[in-house]
């Protein structure tokens, strides 16, 4: 239809951005939407709008410990867990899971996806008479195909990081951001802690002296048209990792017993259109 409309040239830029608008609404329209499955322990989110195909996430990678900025990663930070599947929709929409730790903090998951988002609703309680050792834990999302570089080759293969963005200062900034920094317990990586979260509590990768402008982590696909984003609240930590992965990890704080804490989070996969990402994310998290 967009070709039946004026095209003064004054109005050519709008015309273009409002054929786009269409052609997203349209398609968004005539497709299912985003699909879930869980295999081990991947979620996998499927669609025809994704770049690159699938996106596999390492669904929880970890729980983790306090201290962790400078400490080993097996002996100390792991909190070890087990998984259960629950149950998944007939349509692939929604699924739920259930996380038991071995300090026996039990986290409920209910995954549900939407034509262009993921949404993540967690329930996590404290039965025990202990406080519980999980301060944070990380969803590991792979990223590779989507930004168009394949698997990470090698621990230092860096050609997805500039496709990747946080938000500094209020702006939109593409990794390697200014400073980048490089010495840590273990390297490569980047890692910008929360606001409220202390230095000493993080990955030990590089910890960036940066502080984010909000909880947003992304990275543009392969062709520059579409995002994905992902944010949590309350979150820890946004983390660069070294599978081409990028992370937004949510914050327990390590709940007290018979403690209840409810955490949310979201994946966007939408058009590259960072003024209405920011739209939604402020409409997602403002009142939470």
């Amino acid at each position: 239809m967009c070709q039946n409309l004026p095209m003064k040239s004054n109005r050519l830029p709008l015309l273009v951005l409002a054929c786009a608008f269409l052609s997203y609404e349209f398609a968004k329209a005539a497709s299912p939407g985003l699909t879930l499955e869980r295999d081990n322990h991947w979620l996998i989110i499927r669609g025809e709008q994704i770049f690159g195909g699938p996106i596999r996430i390492n669904y929880l990678e970890a729980y983790c410990r306090d201290k962790s900025t400078d400490a080993d990663w097996v002996k100390h930070t792991m909190v070890a867990h087990s998984n259960a599947l629950v149950s998944i929709s007939a349509n692939k929409k929604v699924i739920k899971m259930r996380d038991v730790l071995v300090d026996g903090l039990i986290v409920d998951h209910t995954i549900t996806a939407g034509d262009d988002f993921v949404d993540f609703k967690l329930t996590a309680r404290n039965p025990t008479r202990k406080r519980s050792e999980a301060h944070w834990a990380q969803p590991c999302i792979r990223l590779g195909d989507f930004t168009g570089q394949g698997a990470a080759q090698t621990k230092d293969d860096y050609a997805y990081v500039p496709k990747c963005f946080i938000f500094l200062d209020g702006k939109l900034t593409r990794m390697p951001t200014d400073p980048w920094a490089t010495k840590a317990r273990y390297v490569p990586g980047q890692v910008w802690r929360a606001p409220n979260v202390s230095a000493e509590d993080v990955n030990p990768r590089p910890l960036n002296p940066k502080i984010p402008s909000n909880g947003l982590i992304g990275c543009f696909s392969g062709d520059d048209k579409w995002i994905f984003a992902t944010a949590w609240e309350p979150w820890q930590e946004l983390f660069q990792g070294v599978a081409r992965c990028v992370h937004s990890d949510f914050r327990l704080g390590g709940l007290l017993p018979g403690e209840v804490k409810e955490v949310r989070g979201k994946i966007y996969i939408v058009p590259a259109d960072v003024p209405s990402l920011l739209k939604r994310y402020e409409r997602d998290f403002s009142s939470r």
